[in-house]
């Protein structure tokens, strides 16, 4: 046996064919697989009381002392399969460590979603005697598929990612695959055996060999359930936008009221200020720490954000930034914008020439290159006055959700019933300021909202913005 690894890990799921793959691997000299070890409701088996001298209480106080038991009382590699339920300690204990082999077991989800329904129906759920087999068509469950199918996908994806960002490879096995004694010998040699085995365990047998029309009562809702689940993610939209800090130094609170306004540039900041001022002196420029101090002595605080609909957000930092002459003004990026990506903006202030129809060809130019600028095309910046709103919040996340997400068109509706919450009265908002040279209502077309939607289709997709104006 060379020891290449001190462990391995088997990251499967019910009905993937766990079992047969570990009666198999069991068989390879120096390879011992020690089942749910760490399944939250027993040990292996439901009738254990202990593994290597670790009772369940002792591990569920503390799962790596299990394993190191393991380590230490195997000769060979130790192993133990792990589903998406068991006890996420261990998993985020081995699943960096390089010294842990990686196997993963698939299985198409249909058969094994529909197989677990027939194992609970009868109970069955190993089969060593073909003569015991239990045979039961079942009814299919939309509902209940759809969660099951993207736990899997979504668990699947956690594997990936961590795999992919600490550079280690996983043998992937799928449930077909586990029936072919040379590609369980691979794995054997993957995690380091040094003969092969010549035929199965024998211990196992396959349960439902049916096909899906034998097993399944209602096999059309089956097919039209798996046609409407984009298995492909040929809806998803890309995301190529870099994450964003959560920005804490802009954090806004108020002397007398437990509220704090967690601002998104580009949106309705102001007027959210000026309504906050009616609560007493502001305060910012906070960092992680004295904000926890800020929240330890605000008992029963709010936090909040404001959504702006992205047309008008992109247009008021359209106007703001590359129209006006003052300390907001961007003008390395404007100049920039006027020279390398084709933003017919003025060298200075908009003159009389400047119409509606100016503006608005400038600013469809302006939401192309936001757009590309989004997707990691261009060689600016993602400024945070036309970042994402999603990829704003997401950052919020890195240290606190907002508890409210309101919307500029319900805004004092919502800024009352905020301070409502923490039993204040509180004043109107102040009316938003007209974007300037010209609002937003006198060049909106369905060009502009084409352009801003091709720029901001995740933001639309998360919120469910509809058009511009419309209710």
């Amino acid at each position: 046996m060379t020891k290449k690894f001190d462990c391995f890990i088997i990251l499967a799921e019910m009905r993937t064919g766990s079992n047969f793959l570990e009666s198999n691997l069991d068989q390879f000299d120096g390879i011992q697989c020690y089942g749910e070890a760490f399944n939250p409701y027993f040990m292996v088996k439901p009738d254990l009381e202990e593994l290597f001298g670790v009772t369940v209480n002792q591990r569920d106080k503390n799962p790596v002392r299990l394993l190191e038991q393991m380590k230490a009382g195997t000769d060979g590699i130790p192993g133990f399969r792990f589903f998406h339920d068991h006890d996420m300690r261990i998993f985020e204990h081995v699943i960096d460590d390089p010294r842990c082999a990686k196997v993963v077991l698939t299985r198409n989800q249909v058969e094994s979603y529909v197989s677990r329904r027939i194992a609970w129906a009868t109970q069955q759920w190993a089969l060593t005697n073909g003569k015991d087999a239990k045979k039961f068509r079942v009814r299919f469950d939309s509902s209940e598929f759809e969660k099951f199918f993207y736990e899997y996908k979504a668990f699947q994806l956690n594997i990936k990612g961590r795999l992919q960002k600490t550079g280690q490879t996983a043998f992937y096995i799928d449930y077909e695959d586990t029936q072919n004694i040379d590609v369980v010998n691979g794995l054997g040699k993957f995690l380091g055996a040094e003969h092969e085995i010549s035929k199965f365990s024998g211990k196992y047998k396959k349960q439902n060999p049916e096909t899906l029309a034998d097993k399944v009562r209602n096999i059309d809702e089956l097919v039209e359930t798996v046609r409407n689940i984009d298995l492909f993610d040929l809806g998803k939209v890309p995301n190529f936008e870099p994450a964003r800090a959560p920005a804490v130094p802009t954090y806004i609170t108020a002397e007398n009221a437990p509220l704090m306004f967690l601002p998104i540039k580009g949106g309705p900041v102001e007027r959210v200020v000026a309504w906050m001022e009616g609560f007493g002196a502001l305060s910012s420029e906070f960092n992680q720490k004295s904000l926890r101090q800020w929240k330890n002595r605000n008992k029963g605080h709010r936090t909040f954000t404001v959504l702006r609909h992205p047309v008008a957000r992109l247009h008021a930092a359209f106007c703001t930034h590359f129209l006006q002459d003052g300390p907001k003004t961007y003008w390395d990026i404007k100049n920039a914008l006027r020279e390398n990506y084709d933003v017919p903006l003025p060298e200075h202030l908009p003159d009389d020439s400047w119409d509606e129809a100016t503006h608005r060809t400038a600013f469809i130019a302006f939401a192309d290159f936001v757009r590309r600028n989004l997707a990691g095309q261009t060689g600016l910046r993602v400024d945070a006055v036309w970042a994402t709103q999603s990829a704003v919040i997401k950052g919020f996340s890195e240290f606190q959700l907002p508890d409210r997400i309101l919307r500029e068109d319900e805004l004092e509706d919502g800024l009352a019933a905020l301070a409502h919450d923490v039993d204040l009265g509180a004043p109107k908002p102040p009316a938003q300021q007209d974007d300037a040279p010209f609002t937003l209502a006198q060049i909106y077309d369905e060009r502009v909202e084409a352009a801003v939607k091709a720029a901001y289709q995740r933001d639309y997709m998360m919120f469910g913005f509809r058009p511009w104006g419309k209710s």
